[in-house]
């Protein structure tokens, strides 16, 4: 079920996206009335490869265009008339220019054609980002707020730290926002963190292959803040809602053993799976004792409440202010993608840690950063927001076939006052498609790997 529940939730973000992405190239088409022959959402062929497997689920034409579903669910495609695109429409080239093409217009105005769709999905992810402050907020725990410490996982104790570290600084920068650390550590390709420990202050210098590590695990294992045992709420029908167990009730012990932070309850539960423990709670000053049965999967049944003990700042937003948030949430992430991509860059020449087999996927990967419960919109829409911004990004980059590629030519033109030879694009396209089929088999194949061979 939760595979299903990722796999609609990405389904439903790439259509959204892919196509306003295709819209903002049709309409500025439309917009210096050049005839745009297919819309297509999904591609009706084998993308790359444009004669192959050619049919589509659902087509209809409207005007001069056909719109339609296509049955190879990787992107969409408008298919502008005079252009050599995805379709590969060399018939249309063959004939005289007529003044509807797309070839036929100023290299300015094809210029803008090109970047329509980038436009697009820059301004939705901003939109979507300003959105999100607007109804939820920005809520999050400032690393200076994490009273208790830390949680070390196995990560986190091969970097050398313990549960109950205060994080002050990574490489003497401080991190406002406690989750971004392991981001902090790996785009900066991070030497040392800085910590109090027992109330002293220590450097703690992280040792060579856990960056690598880190960014392989996609921080699973690192580490998390400490907090207290709070019940938040209790699962109607389990073993605390039985034993009569209410929100705001604090763990203090189980079995007679002093036991105060969820990461001391969490592990000592497993050992008791199918059992009763008996489980000391502070409720109102009042200590009591209340026996719990343990479920199968070492679960009492109650959520936790984070908030209680640890400060979290929490930003509400008018409509009005939503926007510059939003633009400044998307220059973060923006920030954040391309220090990953340039600590990939660093990597081909031995100087970072990390690995494009490790860390580049495709599909498998976003859909395993979907939501597994529906009903998340938040987490849905910060995830279509952030591929938006990428989607923007990656199409602007200048590798034929792309937009950026197209819009290059463009430059070319307006620069040297020469029109380059449809031969020439016919050629560029075909590199690009090349390009695009190597990258996608790339991406996709690292995904297959790692989940059914690793």
């Amino acid at each position: 079920m939760v595979i299903l529940i990722k796999v609609i939730y990405l389904i439903l973000s790439l259509s959204l996206l892919v196509f306003l992405h295709e819209m903002g190239h049709y309409i500025t088409a439309r917009w210096f009335k050049i005839r745009v022959d297919k819309f297509y959402l999904f591609f009706d062929f084998l993308f790359p490869l444009p004669n192959v497997l050619k049919f589509s689920i659902f087509k209809k034409q409207v005007g001069d265009t056909e719109w339609g579903l296509g049955w190879f669910p990787m992107g969409g495609y408008v298919q502008i008339n005079g252009m050599i695109d995805e379709s590969m429409d060399k018939e249309t080239m063959a004939q005289p220019e007529q003044p509807w093409e797309f070839r036929s217009k100023p290299a300015w105005q094809r210029l803008i054609v090109m970047l329509g769709g980038i436009i697009v999905n820059a301004i939705l992810g901003i939109l979507i980002f300003s959105g999100i402050m607007y109804k939820w907020g920005d809520m999050y725990l400032p690393t200076a707020n994490v009273k208790y410490g830390i949680y070390a996982d196995s990560l986190a104790q091969q970097m050398n730290l313990k549960t109950g570290d205060k994080i002050l600084s990574v490489d003497h920068e401080q991190v406002e926002n406690f989750n971004f650390i392991a981001a902090q550590i790996i785009f900066n390709n991070a030497h040392s963190i800085q910590i109090i420990r027992d109330s002293q202050k220590m450097d703690i210098e992280i040792p060579k292959g856990m960056i690598g590590k880190l960014s392989k695990n996609k921080n699973e294992g690192f580490m998390d803040y400490r907090r207290k045992f709070v019940v938040g709420d209790v699962a109607a029908g389990s073993g605390a809602a039985k034993a009569g167990l209410q929100p705001l009730d604090r763990i203090i012990s189980i079995n007679d053993s002093n036991m105060q932070f969820f990461d001391e309850v969490k592990p000592f539960l497993k050992n008791f799976k199918n059992k009763t423990i008996d489980v000391g709670i502070l409720r109102n000053g009042n200590v009591l004792k209340k026996q719990v049965y343990v479920s199968e999967s070492g679960a009492m049944g109650v959520m936790l409440n984070d908030t209680l003990d640890l400060k979290f700042s929490m930003k509400h937003y008018s409509m009005l202010g939503s926007v510059p948030a939003g633009y400044h949430k998307s220059l973060d992430i923006m920030s954040n993608y391309l220090k990953g991509l340039n600590q990939l860059f660093k990597s081909l020449f031995g100087k970072s840690e990390l690995k494009a087999s490790e860390n580049v996927g495709g599909f498998i990967s976003m859909g395993k950063m979907m939501p597994a419960e529906w009903g998340d919109w938040y987490g849905f829409w910060t995830l279509t927001g952030i591929l938006s911004l990428v989607l923007a990004f990656m199409n602007l980059l200048p590798i034929p076939a792309l937009d950026g590629g197209h819009a290059v030519f463009c430059l070319y033109e307006m620069i040297t006052q020469r029109k380059p030879s449809p031969k020439v694009l016919e050629y560029a396209q075909y590199v690009g498609m090349a390009i695009l089929l190597a990258l996608m088999v790339y991406a996709n194949g690292n995904d297959v790997y790692r989940h059914f061979f690793k």
